[in-house]
């Protein structure tokens, strides 16, 4: 049940500091960021990390090249996209 709570209230936590992020970038008319904005940027977290787990299982040796190790690359997969 402890688990459960920590990544519901984690899950919260994120979602404040992304609407929080948001909001600093807001446009010159001030707008708030919407829910559909947050949505958006959950999704291309989650395409990078999936594109990023393909490269690394498919070409491991130009990990290094773009200035990773293995170990960043696992840890980085294993974010929710709700984490930056």
């Amino acid at each position: 049940m402890k688990t459960i709570l920590n990544t519901l209230s984690g899950f919260y936590g994120a979602v404040r500091l992304d609407l929080r992020a948001q909001a600093a970038d807001a446009g010159p008319a001030g707008r708030q960021p919407g829910v559909f904005s947050l949505l958006s940027a959950w999704r291309e977290r989650a395409h990078f990390r999936e594109e990023l787990a393909l490269r690394a299982r498919d070409t491991p040796y130009l990990i290094g090249d773009i200035g990773l190790t293995m170990d960043d690359v696992r840890e980085e997969i294993a974010k929710p996209c709700w984490r930056r």
